[in-house]
């Protein structure tokens, strides 16, 4: 029995100092995966940027998330128009801004150094642009628009390209098409200067159309959706530098950026609408916040805001059989990268 007890403490002392042994080995290997799992030094800190009035971009709400930490957000003004914002980016007044695929893909063709990284805005049943004109218009067909104005918020972006497309769907000429005259006014006039007569359509999204429609007299003519279906529409861009110089940077701002659209993706209209107010009443920028009740999709329509050659490729075709690219003059490769975005193909978070 003496035999036996003094046995089974030998076992016991043994098994102990096993299992002391396994612990600190758990510990070292945890401070060890700990080290290696820790973000990279970033080459920059501060990221530039230009914001909408009455809106919170996709960067700013990262930031809010606290998904872009430690790197700090630095505004330099609002923009109305997505081909000035990257024209900023070009010539690195900014890091990053976002516009509709074919003003990226013209920018790029002019050998402008930019890259798509992730798409930031689109279409979908609840976000979209329509054309609308007056209730007792003539106007009921794409051929009536002959002779007409129509007012949009810049020229060569999302709403001229989704217009022209529209007239050559519904057969109008190159020639015909050129009688339709584009009028770029600021958004929030849009309603007005269609109610006033000075253009017979109107382009109008979100808050703009829904508070327009509540006071009638104005019926749509047709929307992007009619055309494209749901579809993503534009992506923020990097220089090829700032990629090159700031790797590290590049990373954490675009999968903040990427996991952000994801959030507001998935979480309800209703709770990203109270984000996206207290954060426009916290940064005290004199602006109408109103914009925000009517919210209700980010548009994108893929996880994250992950860029696909089909939604690329709609728009070179366009812009080649508008005699603007030559054929095979660049693919979509050429033109984007998911490199950097959260949920990228082949990454394990693109299951969660």
């Amino acid at each position: 029995m003496r035999i036996a007890t003094h046995s089974l403490r030998q076992m016991t002392a043994g098994a102990l100092a096993k299992t002391k042994r396994l612990i600190l080995g758990g510990i070292a290997l945890t401070g060890l995966l700990g080290g290696a799992m820790a973000d990279p030094q970033l080459e920059k800190t501060e990221i530039r940027y230009q914001g909408w009035a009455g809106q919170v971009t996709f960067v700013e709400l990262a930031d809010d998330l606290g998904y872009l930490a430690p790197l700090k957000l630095k505004w330099v003004g609002n923009t109305i128009s997505g081909p000035q914002d990257i024209q900023t980016v070009v010539t690195g007044d900014i890091d990053i801004g976002g516009a509709f695929y074919g003003a990226i893909i013209k920018l790029i063709a002019a050998k402008a150094p930019i890259k798509a990284v992730v798409g930031y805005y689109g279409s979908d049943d609840n976000t979209y642009y329509g054309y609308y004109v007056k209730e007792d218009s003539p106007i009921r067909t794409a051929r009536d628009l002959i002779g007409k104005k129509v007012a949009v918020n810049t020229l060569g972006a999302h709403l001229e390209f989704v217009l022209r497309e529209y007239l050559a769907r519904n057969g109008l000429t190159p020639s015909e098409a050129k009688q339709v005259t584009l009028v770029a006014i600021p958004p929030v006039t849009g309603e007005q200067a269609l109610r006033q007569g000075q253009v017979e359509v109107t382009t109008l999204n979100g808050v703009l159309r829904d508070k327009a429609l509540e006071r009638g007299g104005i019926r749509r003519l047709f929307a992007d959706t009619d055309l494209f279906g749901n579809f993503t529409g534009g992506s923020y861009v990097l220089r090829d530098k700032f990629i090159k110089d700031n790797p590290n940077t590049s990373r954490k701002l675009i999968e903040g950026v990427s996991r952000a659209i994801a959030w507001a993706q998935a979480t309800p209209s209703e709770e990203v609408r109270a984000r996206f107010e207290r954060i426009i009443a916290e940064r005290k920028r004199n602006e109408d916040a109103t914009p925000i009740k009517y919210w209700k999709s980010t548009g994108v329509a893929s996880k994250g805001g992950v860029i696909g050659d089909t939604e690329l490729q709609v728009w070179i075709d366009w812009l080649v059989k508008d005699g603007l690219l030559k054929q095979d003059q660049l693919k979509p490769s050429d033109i984007y990268t998911n490199d950097f975005n959260y949920f990228r193909p082949g990454k394990t978070a693109d299951a969660k």
